[in-house]
C-alpha cells in the first residue's frame, strides 16, 4: 500500500509578489527551492496562514538569493503580498519505506532568507 508522506516544506515564507495574468503556479527563489529538496515543477500544497486558503500548484524557479514566492494565476486571488504561507511537498511512499523517510523542514526570516533546516 502506498501513503502519502510529508517529504519537505518551507516554513513561514512571506509572499512578495502576485500575478493574476500569469498561466498559473508558485514562483520561488531556486536556493529556497533547493535547500527545502523541492524540485521545479514539482506539485506543492500551499497554506495561506493570513486568510486559511489552501490550494495545488507546481513550482517555478525565480532568482536566485532574491526571497522571491510569488503566487500566480488564479491562486494569486488567494493572498496577498506580505501573507505568511507554508509550501509543502509530498511523496508517494510504500509502507514498508515509511521509516526511512525524513521530513525536511526549511524555516526562513521575514525575508525569506534561510534560518535552519530540521529534518525528521
Amino acid at each position: 500500500m502506498l501513503r502519502i508522506i510529508c517529504r519537505a516544506k518551507i516554513h513561514r515564507a512571506r509572499v512578495t509578489e502576485t500575478n493574476l495574468n500569469y498561466e498559473g503556479s508558485i514562483t520561488l527563489d531556486v536556493n529556497l527551492m533547493r535547500a527545502a529538496g523541492i524540485f521545479p515543477g514539482e506539485k506543492v500544497e500551499v497554506f495561506n496562514l493570513n486568510n486559511g486558503a489552501r490550494f495545488n500548484t507546481y513550482t517555478i524557479e525565480g532568482e536566485p538569493d532574491s526571497g522571491k514566492v510569488c503566487i500566480n494565476g488564479a491562486a494569486a486571488r488567494l493572498a496577498q503580498v506580505g501573507d505568511e504561507v507554508i509550501i509543502v511537498s509530498y511523496a508517494l511512499v510504500d509502507e514498508e519505506e515509511i521509516e526511512g523517510v525524513n521530513t525536511r523542514v526549511l524555516f526562513v526570516d521575514q525575508n525569506n532568507r534561510p534560518t535552519h533546516v530540521r529534518e525528521s
